[in-house]
C-alpha cells in the first residue's frame, strides 16, 4: 500500500497510527518492507565493516571512497559549487528584482551579510584549489597552513558527499518502522528526562556511528515532515549530534590516550546526556516554542499519544513500524526528493563552512581571543583540583571554531601534562558538539530553528556545565 504525502503526513500522528487498520495483505507487505528496507538502512548507517584493514560504517565507506576516487577532480567540484554560489548570491540578494525567479527566492531568507561569507568562501576555495593544482603556487600560508585551511576543506568536502549519499540512504531510515519502533522503546526514558521524544534516539546512535552532520541532517528533515516542534529539533540538534565512533579514537590517540580509549569515549557519552538534561531545562532552549514547522502548537494528546505502557512497548512499537512501511510513500520518488533537498542546502553548507571554519580557525591561531576567554574557566579547573589548569584552560573555549582545535593546542604538551589534564581536554571537546567547522554550519543552513546567537549561548553553557562533571569522572578514573 502506497499513501499519498496527505495521508503520510497524518501518519506521523501515533494515534493516528495506533487507530489505523490494515487488511492481512497489507500487514504481510508492511512486515516484508519494514524488515528488509530497515535491514538496510542499519547496514548502511550502524554496523561497522572492515575493508582493507580499515573499520567504518557502510555510509562512510561509500562516501569517502567517492571523495577519495575522485581525487583532485573532486576537490575541484566542491570548489567550483562554492564559487557558483558565491557569485549567485550577490545577484540574487543584491541586484535580482524578480521575485518570482529561483535565484531571487533562494537567498531569499539569507541576511545581507550571506553574499559577504559566501564570497570570502569562494577566496578560500580558490586559493586552496590552486594550491592543491601547481605546487608552485604560493599562497597565503595562515590559508593553505594543513593545520587551518586544508583541514577546513577536507571537512567541507567530506560533508559534500555527506549530505547527498546520506539523502540516498535517508528515506530507508525515516519511512520504514526503525525510527517509530525505537520511538516506542525509548519514549519512557526521553521524554521525560530529555523532553524530547524516544524517536530522536536515532539520531543520536546515527551520529555516534556516522558522522554529526548526519545527525543533525535527520533532525532538519523530521522537523521538517511536522514529527519534531521546535524546541525538539533545537534540543536533538544541539544536545545528540555528537561526534562520530572514528573521530572520536582520533581525538583521545592525539591525546596519547588510546589506552583508555573505551572509557573516556563511554564517560563522553554520559556526560552527554547529563549536559543534555539540564540544556533542556535552562535558556535559550528551554523557552523555545513548542509549535510544529506549520505553526500549529504541539498538544498533550499529542504528547500523550507517544507513551505506551511498558508491558507493551514492544507490541507496540512493532505494530507502528509495521504500519508506517506498509503507509510509506513510493521509495523511488521519496529517493528522489531527497536528493533535490539535499541539493538544495548543499551550496549554503559548504560555502558557509569553507568561509566560517577558516575564519574561526585564523582567530583561535593568530589571535589571543582564546586566551582571554580560556582564563575565565581556570578558576573553576582549579576549584575542581583539575592537574595543568592554566595550561589546558585556553584550549576548552577553541572547541566552538573546530571540535579537534582542543586536542591539537595540547597535542604539542602531551608528554608533560598530566593524563587527567588531557582526558579533561578530550572529555569536554567531545562534549561541546557545536563548533563552527562543521554542526553550527549545517544547523544554520538546514531548518534547525536556533539562531546563530543562540547556538554560541549554548556552547558556553554546555562548557561550564560538562567541566564539573567530567571533573568528577576524571577523579574517579585516575
Amino acid at each position: 500500500m502506497e499513501n499519498d504525502n496527505n495521508v503520510n503526513g497524518n501518519l506521523n500522528d501515533n494515534s493516528v497510527l495506533d487507530a489505523l487498520v490494515l487488511t492481512r495483505e497489507q500487514w504481510r507487505s508492511g512486515i516484508v518492507k519494514a524488515v528488509i528496507f530497515t535491514l538496510i538502512a542499519v547496514i548502511i548507517f550502524f554496523v561497522p565493516v572492515t575493508v582493507r584493514g580499515s573499520t567504518d560504517v557502510t555510509f562512510g565507506i561509500i562516501y569517502k571512497n567517492i571523495k577519495a576516487g575522485l581525487g583532485l577532480a573532486g576537490l575541484w567540484m566542491g570548489g567550483i559549487i562554492i564559487m557558483g554560489n558565491g557569485l549567485a548570491s550577490v545577484y540574487g540578494k543584491y541586484f535580482c528584482k524578480n521575485k518570482d525567479s529561483a535565484v531571487y527566492r533562494y537567498y531569499q531568507e539569507d541576511s545581507v551579510l550571506h553574499p559577504l561569507f559566501y564570497l570570502l568562501g569562494s577566496i578560500f576555495a580558490l586559493i586552496l584549489m590552486l594550491h592543491y593544482t601547481f605546487p608552485s603556487f604560493e599562497g597565503p600560508a595562515a590559508i593553505v597552513s594543513p593545520d587551518i585551511g586544508e583541514t577546513v576543506y577536507s571537512i567541507a568536502t567530506d560533508v559534500a558527499w555527506i549530505i547527498p549519499v546520506s539523502a540516498v540512504f535517508m528515506p530507508f531510515l525515516l519511512n520504514y518502522g526503525i525510527v517509530d519502533f525505537i520511538g516506542s522503546l525509548m519514549e519512557p526514558l526521553m521524554r521525560p528526562v530529555f523532553k524530547i521524544p524516544g524517536r530522536s534516539a536515532v539520531n543520536a546512535i546515527a551520529s555516534f556511528v556516522s558522522s554529526a552532520s548526519v545527525g543533525v541532517l535527520i533532525t532538519s528533515k523530521l522537523y521538517q515532515k511536522g514529527i519534531y516542534t521546535k524546541k525538539e529539533a533545537a534540543l536533538i540538534a544541539t544536545g545528540f549530534s555528537a561526534v562520530s565512533v572514528g573521530f572520536a579514537y582520533k581525538v583521545i590517540e592525539t591525546a596519547d590516550l588510546s589506552e583508555y580509549f573505551l572509557p573516556i569515549y563511554f564517560i563522553a557519552l554520559l556526560v552527554t546526556l547529563i549536559v543534555s538534561f539540564f540544556m533542556a531545562r535552562i535558556p535559550p532552549l528551554s523557552r523555545k516554542a513548542s509549535v510544529f514547522a506549520d505553526g500549529r502548537q504541539q498538544t498533550k494528546e499529542e504528547i500523550l499519544a507517544e507513551r505506551v505502557p511498558a508491558r507493551a512497548v514492544l507490541k507496540t512499537g512493532a505494530s507502528r513500524a509495521v504500519k508506517k512501511a506498509a503507509t510509506a510513500p513510493n521509495l523511488l520518488k521519496e529517493i528522489r526528493s531527497s536528493l533535490l533537498d539535499s541539493c538544495y542546502v548543499l551550496p549554503k553548507v559548504i560555502s558557509l563552512l569553507t568561509a566560517v571554519g577558516i575564519i574561526a580557525m585564523l582567530i583561535a591561531t593568530y589571535t589571543p581571543v582564546f586566551n582571554w576567554i580560556g582564563k575565565l574557566f581556570e578558576p573553576l579547573l582549579v576549584l575542581l583540583q583539575v592537574p595543568n589548569a592554566a595550561e589546558i584552560a585556553p584550549s576548552l573555549p577553541v572547541g566552538i571554531a573546530e571540535m579537534f582545535l582542543p586536542v591539537l593546542m595540547i597535542a604539542d604538551k602531551v608528554g608533560t601534562l598530566a593524563v587527567g589534564a588531557r582526558y579533561m581536554v578530550v572529555t569536554v571537546s567531545m562534549v561541546q558538539i557545536i563548533f563552527f567547522s562543521e554542526t553550527i554550519v549545517v544547523m544554520m543552513s538546514t531548518k534547525i530553528p536556533v539562531s546563530l546567537k543562540e547556538l554560541i549561548v549554548c556552547f558556553f553553557e554546555r562548557t561550564i556545565v560538562a567541566i564539573p562533571i567530567s571533573a568528577l569522572f576524571m577523579h574517579l578514573l585516575f
